[in-house]
């Protein structure tokens, strides 16, 4: 249901500002200007790519492309998580971190990891994981004291990274009520060319120079604005993950035993998509 909002969101504003418009016998073919669209979303584009380089472009992109078709993270993907850590560190209790240096290098390839495809998908907290189990396969130990802030600094790091996106988007969704404008003003200025012509012809020019005005608020505030914010609460979600696989590495490290630190990886994932304590006891028990 959460990756269809974004759908239901859309045609929600497009159902009532076409309804409202209509209602009050408001001519649908007005509407249609593809000249406007062209300076607008012309104009957004080439101010997008003006604002970024080649890297951050590609990044915005794709994380608009995340922003509409997926979904925040779900209590089943917290509980393969949870299931993934378990197998880690029993993995390393019984044999030792050695063994797992190939599935931290290549988790796509990992027979661990392919047991959890939900986790795989997610890849920034799979790339914060398999980096933080690195220091334990390097041999070298270091206090938890030290590790922490080492592992906080990483995960502000990936968020600011993804927050950086969100705010390429919502730049591009601030442009475009003054490209809308502009848009107008054009209109405005054909309009006057025609200042001979009869008041039904000035009046439908200038209906159709207004259009700018409209799709430029429009196309800001209910369509880029918004998936700039599901971008941000995405990279959010994604924060969130990162705090419970740090949780229960951090238990490790201090010596407890792996169920004990899953379970304290349990107690860090938020409450609406946590799992209770005997969902995960019957999971583990597979």
């Amino acid at each position: 249901m959460d990756r269809l909002m974004p759908t239901i969101g859309c045609l929600i504003v497009i159902g009532s500002v076409i309804g409202g418009y209509t209602w009050h016998g408001g001519n649908l073919a007005l509407l249609w200007q593809p000249s406007e669209l062209l300076i607008i979303g012309g104009s957004g584009v080439g101010a997008f790519v003006i604002m970024n380089d080649w890297h951050n472009l590609k990044e915005a992109l794709h994380a608009s492309f995340k922003g509409f078709f997926h979904s925040s993270t779900s209590k089943a993907e917290y509980l393969d998580t949870l299931l993934l850590m378990n197998d880690i560190l029993k993995i390393i209790k019984k044999v030792g971190a050695l063994k797992l240096e190939a599935d931290m290098d290549k988790p796509e390839d990992s027979e661990i990891f392919k047991k959890y495809p939900r986790v795989l998908k997610k890849k920034i907290p799979v790339l914060f994981l398999c980096d933080s189990f690195r220091l334990l396969i390097s041999g070298q130990s270091i206090p938890s004291h030290e590790l922490e802030p080492l592992m906080d600094n990483e995960i502000d790091f990936f968020h600011e990274e993804e927050v950086k996106s969100a705010h390429c988007v919502h730049t591009l969704a601030e442009s475009f009520p003054a490209l809308g404008i502009v848009a107008a003003v054009l209109g405005v200025i054909l309009t006057m060319t025609k200042i001979a012509e009869p008041p039904e012809v000035l009046g439908n020019s200038i209906g159709a120079a207004l259009v700018g005005t409209f799709l430029g608020v429009l196309l800001s505030y209910g369509f880029v604005g918004p998936l700039a914010k599901k971008i941000e609460l995405l990279a959010d979600k994604e924060k969130e993950m990162m705090y419970v696989i740090k949780t229960i590495i951090m238990c490790y490290v201090m010596k407890m035993a792996p169920q004990m630190a899953v379970e304290f990886g349990r107690r860090a994932i938020p409450s609406s998509v946590r799992p209770n304590f005997f969902e995960l006891e019957e999971m583990l028990k597979k």
